[in-house]
């Protein structure tokens, strides 16, 4: 406990931890600091892509750090270079901006729909409408376009310029259309609101009105890209091309870093002071990010993802507590029968299996090159924990 105690002296309490200390980490197993094992299903909210310390991965940061390790974006990196051509080539956008994390991506993106609208139309067509149960991140401006009520207290007054429509609901997001909308921004799978996805039809429609009202279509993807639904963007599930997509989370697996990517139509919006970040396209997260992208993006890897997602969600839904799953890929949301989300958690961490909440549901979100063999066996906790 003498870690744990001298964290909590010290670090600020905004985090309801578990009582254990991670110590380091191989493949898609932890070991706590009392040497026990964990093997991980949670991979730190969707950002461990790789696992902990893939060797490629490991090789490209540690041979970054000792090239250098930061310079002022008054300067140029050729990784930063090379990182963000690969990025914008396998997503099929023309540029983007580098940042430090989901949050920041969402803002980039906030900024940019609104200076798009405000240099076309003048001031006053500033309102971004996100959706009900979405969740964009915990700066003011990205709590602000996060639609869930929990979110919106203490921190008042909060940004203005945004409406809430229902997922889902056709309807109820053409009443909140008016002149003053210049975005629309959603998350295809809502991850923290219940791992719910979106019906395409709905999707359809959203793209249908920000290209007929020259709305910019906002695609949340901090959590749902780079691979974790079986699909580089889990826009390409729905077949359709936002005009701006934001990446964190897995991107450099593990390293922190924000994307905010932008088609043809609003790639120039930013320009010169208009946005920044010190740390942003930092030369360390942009090898991490590389050496993820040539692991996701080699023939074969996203059907691999595919097989696993498969056989995990046939197991799951084979277990007599879980009452359904919801969400694509290696994304997974299980609604339980008896028991409560918040202590199968805690069982499971007790018997060596990382595994996640989202509102009432346990949350699975794996390493995507995890092994059938560290399935079957965290299978194996799970299935024990829920027949107790």
């Amino acid at each position: 406990m003498e870690t744990i105690n001298q964290f909590n002296s010290y670090v600020m309490g905004t985090y309801g931890r578990f009582d254990v200390v991670m110590e380091s980490g191989e493949n898609r197993v932890a070991t706590g600091e009392d040497e026990k094992k964990y093997i991980d299903f949670g991979s730190g909210i969707g950002t461990n892509s790789l696992g902990f310390c893939d060797s490629d991965w490991v090789e490209a940061v540690c041979s970054q750090a000792k090239q250098i390790q930061h310079t002022s974006n008054y300067y140029y990196t050729k990784i930063q270079a090379d990182f963000a051509k690969k990025l914008c080539e396998e997503t099929g956008y023309s540029k983007v901006f580098f940042g430090n994390s989901g949050a920041e991506a969402n803002e980039c993106a906030i900024k940019l729909a609104r200076k798009y609208s405000f240099d076309k139309y003048g001031k006053g067509r500033h309102t971004i409408i996100t959706l009900v149960n979405s969740f964009h991140g915990r700066t003011l401006a990205t709590l602000s376009a996060t639609g869930q009520d929990v979110f919106h207290n203490y921190f008042f007054p909060f940004v203005e310029g945004f409406k809430y429509a229902k997922a889902n609901d056709i309807a109820d997001l053409n009443e909140k259309l008016d002149d003053t909308v210049c975005a629309i921004m959603v998350e295809f799978v809502q991850g923290e609101g219940g791992v719910i996805p979106l019906d395409k039809e709905f999707v359809d429609e959203v793209a249908k009105i920000c290209k007929e009202k020259d709305l910019l279509f906002i695609a949340d993807e901090v959590q749902t890209g780079i691979g974790r639904t079986a699909k580089l963007l889990a826009s390409q599930h729905y077949g359709v091309k936002p005009n701006v997509t934001t990446l964190a989370k897995g991107l450099a697996g593990g390293v922190p870093i924000g994307a905010c990517l932008a088609d043809d139509s609003c790639c120039e919006v930013l320009s010169k002071g208009t946005h920044g970040s010190t740390f942003g396209g930092n030369p360390i997260a942009c090898a991490g990010g590389y050496a993820v992208l040539n692991k996701v993006c080699a023939d074969g890897f996203m059907e691999s993802v595919e097989k696993k997602a498969q056989y995990l969600w046939e197991k799951l839904s084979e277990i007599d507590e879980v009452v359904s799953v919801s969400g694509k890929g290696l994304m997974i949301g299980m609604t339980l029968k008896t028991k409560t989300a918040a202590d199968v958690c805690k069982a499971c961490l007790d018997e060596g299996l990382l595994v996640l909440t989202a509102k009432e549901k346990l949350r699975l979100l794996p390493p995507l090159n995890i092994s059938f063999e560290e399935i079957d066996a965290g299978l194996e906790i799970l299935k024990n924990v829920l027949s107790k």
